[in-house]
C-alpha cells in the first residue's frame, strides 16, 4: 500500500494515486479505440491516423503529470464529463489533419463537435453540483477548449484564409506574452461576457465550418466571432494594465521606491 499511496497534507488522508492514473490510461484507450472506428469508416490516411494517436498520448502524458503534481485524492466526476469531452476533441483533430488530404465527412466532424460544446456546459455543473471543483478541473476544462477552438480555426481556415487562425491562436499568444509580462498572469474578475465570448467562439467556427451557408456568410460569421474574442481579449488586457498600474503606483507610494513592484504581483 504504501506504493500505491501518497500523503496529501491538505486533506490529511491518504491519495490514491494509483486509480487517479489509471482514469487517464482509459482516456487515452477510449481516443484510440474512437480512432480506430472512425479511421477504417472514413478511409482515414497516415495524418489523421498519427495526428490522433498523438493527440491522446500526449492527453494521457500531460494529464497523467498534472494529476501527480496535484495530487488529487480522485479523478471526480466533473473531469471524467472532460475527459470524454477531450475525447471527441480528439476524434475531431483527427478528422481536421486528415482533410488536408481529402474533405472529411462533414456530418461527422459537426456531430463529434457538436457533443463536445454541448459537454462544455455539463462538467462545470457536475463539478458543483458534486463539490469536486478544483484548479485542476478548471484548467483541463480551459484547455480543451482552447484546443478545439485551435483546431476549428485550422479547419475554417482552410477555405477562408489563414486570417481565421487568429481565432485559434489568441489564446496562446496571450499565454506567451505573459511570460513576457507577468502583470498578464494577474486573475482576472468573474466575468458572464468573457463566458458567452468563448462559448460563440466554438458555436460560430462550427456554423461556418458545416458548409450550410454561402461563402460570404460565413466569413461574416467568422468575423463576428474574431471581433468578440477581441473584445474580450482587449477589455481583460486593459483591465489588467490598469490593475498592474494601481498596484504599482500603491505599492511605490508604501515603500518611498518608485521602481519598487507590489510583491502579490511578483508571486503571480
Amino acid at each position: 500500500m504504501a506504493l500505491n499511496n501518497t500523503y496529501d497534507a491538505h486533506h490529511a488522508r491518504p491519495v490514491q494515486a494509483r486509480p487517479v492514473q489509471q482514469e487517464t490510461a482509459v482516456g487515452a484507450g477510449a481516443q484510440i479505440l474512437l480512432l480506430s472506428l472512425l479511421g477504417p469508416a472514413i478511409g482515414m490516411g497516415t495524418a489523421g491516423w498519427l495526428t490522433g494517436l498523438t493527440f491522446a498520448f500526449a492527453t494521457w502524458a500531460v494529464l497523467s503529470r498534472a494529476l501527480h503534481r496535484s495530487r488529487l485524492p480522485s479523478f471526480g466526476p466533473a473531469n471524467r464529463v472532460t475527459l470524454g469531452r477531450a475525447t471527441l476533441v480528439g476524434g475531431v483533430t483527427a478528422l481536421v489533419a486528415d482533410s488536408f488530404r481529402s474533405a472529411p465527412p462533414v456530418s461527422l466532424l459537426v456531430g463529434l463537435t457538436a457533443v463536445a460544446l454541448i459537454l462544455d456546459g455539463v462538467d462545470g455543473k457536475v463539478a458543483r453540483r458534486t463539490g469536486t471543483c478544483s484548479p485542476l478541473g478548471a484548467r483541463f476544462d480551459m484547455e480543451v477548449d482552447a484546443f478545439l477552438i485551435l483546431v476549428l480555426s485550422v479547419y475554417v481556415a482552410t477555405d477562408l484564409g489563414p486570417w481565421v487562425l487568429l481565432i485559434g491562436g489568441m489564446r496562446y499568444v496571450f499565454v506567451a506574452a505573459a511570460r513576457v509580462w507577468p502583470w498578464l498572469t494577474t486573475p482576472l474578475p468573474p466575468s458572464t461576457a468573457r463566458k458567452t465570448v468563448a462559448a460563440l467562439q466554438g458555436v460560430l467556427l462550427l456554423l461556418a465550418g458545416a458548409d450550410l451557408l454561402p461563402r460570404p456568410a460565413n466569413t461574416g460569421v467568422v468575423l463576428l466571432a474574431l471581433g468578440l474574442l477581441v473584445w474580450s481579449f482587449g477589455r481583460d488586457v486593459l483591465w489588467l494594465w490598469r490593475t498592474s498600474r494601481e498596484a504599482g503606483t500603491a505599492g511605490a507610494a508604501g515603500t518611498g521606491d518608485p521602481g519598487t513592484p507590489v510583491p502579490e504581483l511578483v508571486a503571480r
